[in-house]
């Protein structure tokens, strides 16, 4: 099973031009089963999505799991998760996370074995809300027999910052994804637990994953207990 994680930049690349369908066609390369988006949605008024539902139905294979809380946005504090239509959601779960500037996280339940759950999170700029919030994260995600966290953890070190889940949890760096024009720093992740192995994993580097976004997508080949 594949597994994605973009932050989309509310769909503007680094030429600064809004085009949506520009980040679906870097999705669709990718041929992945499950996508975790961040920056999914406007960040103003009501939080509009930056990629349309109906053009995710039209241009993909993917269909969006409902974890809005509005109605209106594609994401919880612009974290969104499609799946493959095959695949069967068990229950969502939004996380509010703790720090000085507003963030969030989503818990996808899916009915894949025994059960795997993916965790949609952006993390904070601050180090130290970045770490209570993968404590929070650990909280809220012991009792799944197979986790894994994905997203923008915000961390520049390759060395520091993740302790919260040591013990249970992998952390896996793929390649350097940010600043997509020239990357230099892994701020991408994702996060194993016990029960789920990574088979492999990388950066899209293509030349319009460059143009996208101003990060890189990060994909990872995983097998479940």
């Amino acid at each position: 099973m594949r597994i994605v994680s973009y932050n989309v930049h509310k769909a503007r690349g680094v030429d600064r031009r809004y085009m949506p369908e520009r980040i679906l066609q870097v999705i669709n390369e990718l041929e992945a089963d499950i996508v975790v988006l961040q920056e999914a949605d406007k960040r103003l008024g009501q939080r509009v999505p930056a990629i349309l539902p109906d053009l995710i139905k039209n241009e993909t294979d993917f269909r969006p799991v409902d974890v809005s809380k509005n109605g209106i946005s594609l994401g919880w504090h612009g974290n969104a998760v499609l799946i493959r239509p095959n695949i069967e959601v068990d229950q969502v779960t939004r996380l509010g996370l703790p720090g000085l500037e507003p963030r969030g996280a989503v818990r996808v339940d899916l009915k894949i074995g025994i059960g795997l759950s993916i965790v949609a999170t952006h993390l904070g700029l601050r180090r130290r809300d970045r770490q209570a919030q993968l404590q929070t994260l650990y909280q809220k995600t012991v009792d799944s027999p197979n986790t894994i966290i994905a997203g923008d953890f915000n961390e520049w070190s390759p060395h520091h910052g993740l302790e919260p889940l040591e013990g249970y949890f992998k952390t896996y760096a793929p390649g350097y994804t940010f600043h997509a024009r020239r990357p230099m720093f892994a701020l991408d992740r994702f996060a194993l637990s016990q029960g789920v192995e990574m088979r492999d994993a990388g950066v899209e580097q293509g030349a319009l994953a460059r143009r996208a976004s101003d990060h890189l997508p990060i994909w990872s080949d995983i097998s479940v207990d």
